[in-house]
């Protein structure tokens, strides 16, 4: 097991505390012997554990006898959905419900091995730069492993739900007056020159937790690789993570097969989207990001080189929605299948429903979305997009005639 660089090639210890290549800037994965590991292990081994992100510990960059930092997180459903199929004309479509975590995202599972981590680097002090969801999740696990934490946040950018989680959770909560990508830039330079240990998706340790809902889903289908996997695209270590947790499993020799990856991205902030559609190699940053899903209103996503790669090598493409679509969809998915998400979350959804109408997605397929985040972490957007409550008078005849009760 080593760090590896996704562009140079160039290696580093697991033990060491770093986030990019020394020699060329680029970003870090971590590498497994997985032959080796193959050889010693049987689908048997994680059938015997408890479900959720350390079934998967082979696959895991701590030590074997090292206590993680846990809050029972993963084992998130994968719900199948044929009421909202039935009205897209899908007849597999399933929802990953990643807002059942134990902070209500999916940043968990990339927190639980970050700060596991942490701990075993000697690490006193954690950091990182949020739209929200990251800073919630690093502040629980932290407060979980007695570590200081301190969370940078866009000023009035972040959904109260989150921010609300932060302060509770006990830490330093730090609202710059900027976007998100100032903050981000800030707490690397911060983390670049202290002891700060730096947990957003620049680290390649806290990917590698978020690439466990890939062996989830595999399991969930019964041994089955979905056709197509949809995801929100902020920051773009998810869809990353995605990837190289199916691509593990084929290395394995679980799965024979990989699905088709699809991100979505907001209109407002849109840049991967662009270079797909280009079909570039690099991404332009968007400056100005306005969209109502704060967790991707991101313009310059720091794992945009493995999103591309994850999107060409899969043969599959990165989708724009607008925020009208995006409400629509959240609406629909809590409506028809009960699973209220937050924006972002019901992203992939709005572009499922943009795919099916273009011809892309076929009524066969077996079809995975993502919903990254629970509904109550932006209650301020449903209260803006839902009708109000009706009010009446103490009085039930004035009740009948409100609920159409027969009078």
């Amino acid at each position: 097991m080593h760090l590896e660089c996704v562009g140079c090639g160039a290696e580093y210890g697991v033990d060491e505390v770093i986030y990019t290549c020394r020699r060329c800037g680029d970003l870090l994965d971590v590498r497994y012997d997985y032959g080796d590991i193959s050889r010693k292990l049987t689908y048997a081994d994680w059938e015997r554990r408890p479900q959720g992100v350390w079934r998967y510990r082979e696959v895991l960059p701590i030590r074997d006898s090292f206590n993680v930092v846990t809050l029972n997180e993963g084992a998130t459903g994968l719900h199948p959905c044929p009421r909202l199929g039935s009205e897209l004309g899908l007849k597999k479509l399933y929802v990953k419900n990643e807002g059942e975590n134990p902070t209500g995202s999916f940043k968990d599972r990339g927190m639980t091995v970050g700060v596991t981590k942490a701990l075993e680097l000697n690490v006193n002090t954690v950091v990182c730069a949020s739209t929200g969801n990251t800073s919630a999740s690093l502040a629980a696990y932290a407060a979980k492993a007695g570590l200081r934490c301190l969370v940078l946040i866009p000023s009035g950018k972040v959904a109260l739900g989150k921010l609300a989680q932060a302060m509770m959770y006990g830490a330093k909560v730090v609202a710059v007056r900027g976007n998100f990508d100032d903050a981000l830039s800030m707490v690397r330079e911060l983390a670049a020159s202290s002891s700060l240990y730096l947990l957003n998706s620049i680290n390649p340790f806290r990917l590698e937790g978020q690439k466990t809902a890939s062996y989830e889903v595999w399991e969930q289908l019964a041994a089955e690789v979905p056709g197509t996997v949809i995801l929100p695209v902020g920051n773009a270590g998810n869809i990353s993570a995605y990837w190289k947790g199916f691509k593990e499993l084929q290395a394995l020799g679980f799965a024979d097969k990989l699905p088709r990856m699809v991100g979505v991205q907001a209109l407002g902030a849109c840049p991967i989207v662009r270079a797909v559609e280009m079909k570039r190699l690099s991404v332009e940053p968007v400056k100005d990001v306005q969209t109502l899903a704060s967790a991707i209103r991101i313009g310059n996503p720091v794992n945009w080189r493995k999103a591309l790669n994850a999107f060409y090598e899969s043969k599959g493409t990165a989708v724009v929605v607008a925020d009208e679509e995006i409400v629509e969809a959240q609406k629909l998915l809590a409506r028809l299948e009960g699973v209220f998400t937050e924006p972002a979350g019901a992203a992939s959804i709005a572009a499922l429903k943009k795919l099916r109408e273009m011809g892309v997605i076929q009524p066969e397929e077996t079809l995975v979305c993502v919903a990254t985040g629970h509904g109550l972490k932006d209650p301020e957007t449903a209260l803006k997009v839902c009708a109000q409550p009706v009010e009446v008078d103490a009085d039930l005849e004035a009740l009948r005639k409100v609920a159409g009760v027969q009078i």
